[in-house]
């Protein structure tokens, strides 16, 4: 089994190349990724010379490209492809939103074709050889009330240019599925957290600043309330969606963890020994949210899983990698400003990130 993971240098793919390599010993992993600001080689150092390892640097919009490795030509059959790739973060998305429907979007179409074709060529008078999941988030969904859950059949209402290109990316997804017969699904996830998370996020940022004994910024009243969900529970449900999911189907992926963005504030200030000085309030954020929370029934009583990680275990850990990691973080810290454009790099300055 040969799969394309794209954005295999990021947060979430960095950790599912790692959770398929230790735990699918018949898997080979391609790895499709930009190293854009938000990717690190760093972040897979440890399996870089893994024989089952392949790296490819390039975007998922890159039709050539994705087609000479989808199609078997460089590396060997293909069996599928999860995309991860993709343009997250929401402040970003709001001061250049070109750039993500390019990647979110365009890349998500070219994928789906590649995985169209090349599958179909296969088997032409059967149903594609190449399974497709694409990993989205509980954004598509809007804001929630003070009260009820995102499930899978809840209305697509996002409100930033980020979240309207996953739902658009979502929509082609279940286009290729019911139109073409792609066995393609979808898995919206909550928050995530964990190691190697870029410093731009709110959990790796606040632990960042308070090291370095300085303020940590907080939207408005720092109420809103985001589900969070530990990357290793991530992963592990990435994994049974691919294996076990119904084609053309969503499952909601989330950690049972709802917390107000105040709560992880003095958490992670408590935990290193810091008071709520260093907390600076700041105007919020442009459309800013109020409340996430998924549920996550369909995929724990259909395909059998469940979070294994309580959040108190999963924070605590979570800081004390950042801690024992601070050579990491520091490199990460150094390119902050470096946007990786092709071959080279141009010095642009980057928004702090606040929020999820």
């Amino acid at each position: 089994m040969q799969i394309l993971i794209t954005g295999g240098l990021g947060f979430i793919g960095s950790n599912l190349v790692k959770y398929f390599l230790k735990n699918y010993p018949s898997y080979n992993i391609i790895n499709l990724d930009a190293v854009t600001y938000a990717g690190h080689f760093e972040n897979l150092q440890d399996i870089a010379n893994d024989p089952r390892y392949k790296f490819v640097r390039g975007r998922i919009e890159d039709e050539a490209l994705v087609k000479s490795i989808v199609s078997g030509r460089r590396f060997g059959q293909v069996d599928g492809i999860i995309n991860v790739a993709a343009e997250t973060h929401v402040d970003r998305s709001i001061t250049d939103p070109q750039v993500f429907v390019h990647t979110n979007v365009l890349g998500t179409q070219v994928l789906l074709e590649a995985a169209f074709e090349f599958g179909m060529r296969k088997t032409p008078n059967g149903p594609s050889t190449i399974r497709y999941v694409q990993v989205s988030t509980d954004e598509v969904y809007g804001s929630l009330g003070p009260t009820g859950y995102f499930t899978e059949t809840t209305p697509l209402a996002p409100s930033s240019p980020y979240s309207s290109t996953k739902a658009g990316a979502d929509l082609l997804v279940n286009a290729y599925a019911h139109t073409y017969g792609l066995p393609a699904v979808i898995t919206r996830c909550s928050n995530n957290y964990g190691p190697y998370q870029h410093p731009e996020k709110l959990i790796p940022l606040f632990i960042s600043n308070i090291m370095q004994n300085k303020q940590i910024p907080v939207y408005g009243d720092g109420l809103n309330v985001r589900d969070w969900l530990h990357v290793e529970d991530h992963c592990q449900a990435i994994a049974i969606a691919f294996e076990k999911g119904v084609s053309g189907e969503v499952y909601n992926v989330g950690g049972n963890n709802e917390r107000t963005n105040m709560h992880i504030t003095k958490l992670v200030l408590k935990e290193l020994g810091k008071g709520e000085e260093l907390i600076k309030y700041v105007q919020d954020r442009l459309g800013h949210d109020r409340r996430y929370a998924i549920d996550s029934t369909r995929i724990q009583q259909e395909l059998g899983w469940k979070p294994r990680y309580t959040f108190e275990q999963g924070i605590h850990e979570t800081i004390s990698w950042y801690k024992a990691n601070q050579p990491w973080l520091q490199s990460v810290l150094r390119q902050e400003q470096q946007v990786v454009v092709g071959e080279h790099l141009d010095f642009t300055p980057t928004a702090s990130a606040l929020s999820i």
